[in-house]
């Protein structure tokens, strides 16, 4: 699972946009060009890093040690190119822990989220099918688990139960099967980039709008990078299990202990070993109960 491509958006705030780039730049010993008001960085191997505005982001800065209200160059949104977990993620890494230095921050009262891209070639009508299951059998768990903020659950819906059951009542055989199920109900045209039925933790609309990507936004924002770990590890994680598990159910399990949940699930789907120890820390931190013990009161 750790061999899949993928990209990630980090929104932030607390430095300019032209401070970020030239942070990137800096590490990936890269080339700052401006475009507009955005910027992208050229890095050393050539691939190319975006950091872009968006109006979603309640910007800020720090004044005297105090966080005040700033203008819209303060808007960031990092945009990655292609990446793989082997070869990336400590460099990655290595940009977010200095964007934090720089004085960048990623906070509730923000309202900035991560996005993770994940790639869409090897997917078929199966894996999509199986990936809304997913999703859907595990919304509350991961809503808890992730610390989704009420201020971001417009831009990152639950996955809609209505959706579910079509999509498992017709059990699609082709991709242009899913696109109809998935945009049914929507009066705006599919071509439309903003299309309302992106803002869902799980987002098809990316995938069948030309980019190809099947998109995850149930993240917050955050420069934590042990956190940033385990997002994409999760996503990588419940890719995996969408692309190579015979079907899923959208069934959702019967929980007596939250955090026993999502450990036992996480081992199954790949968090095994001592790379993932820090990772399934982070992701059952905030649920109720005993990693140990299914049951709660077994002493």
């Amino acid at each position: 699972m750790l061999t899949r491509n993928f990209g990630i958006e980090i929104e932030l705030t607390g430095i300019t946009r032209e401070k970020a780039a030239k942070v990137i730049a800096e590490h990936l010993e890269g080339i700052v060009q401006k475009e507009g008001d955005n910027y992208k960085v050229t890095a050393s191997d050539g691939r190319i890093w975006k950091v872009v505005y968006d109006g979603s982001i309640q910007t800020q800065r720090k004044l005297e040690g105090r966080k005040v209200q700033a203008g819209s160059n303060y808007s960031v949104e990092i945009v990655s190119p292609i990446l793989t977990y082997e070869k990336d993620i400590e460099r990655l890494q290595e940009i977010v822990r200095a964007l934090r230095k720089a004085g960048g921050f990623s906070e509730r009262q923000n309202c900035t989220g991560i996005h993770i891209h994940l790639n869409g070639t090897d997917h078929t009508p199966r894996s999509l099918r199986n990936f809304v299951n997913i999703i859907y059998s595990r919304n509350d768990l991961l809503y808890t688990s992730l610390q989704i903020e009420q201020n971001r659950m417009k831009y990152c819906k639950k996955m809609d139960q209505s959706l579910v059951e079509r999509m498992n009542k017709k059990k699609p055989k082709t991709f242009k099967e899913i696109e109809d199920i998935w945009y049914e109900g929507y009066y705006s045209s599919r071509g439309r980039h903003y299309h309302e039925s992106r803002y869902h933790f799980l987002n098809l609309h990316s995938f069948f709008n030309g980019v190809g990507t099947v998109e995850l936004r149930g993240f917050n924002g955050t420069l934590h990078a042990g956190k940033i770990r385990s997002y994409i590890l999760l996503a990588l994680a419940m890719n995996h299990q969408a692309l190579t598990q015979k079907s899923a159910s959208s069934k959702k399990p019967q929980i007596e202990n939250p955090k026993f949940a999502m450990r036992t699930w996480l081992n199954r789907i790949g968090f095994i070993g001592e790379e993932f120890k820090n990772p399934r820390e982070h992701l059952i931190k905030h649920l109720e109960g005993s990693a140990a013990w299914r049951f709660q009161n077994i002493a």
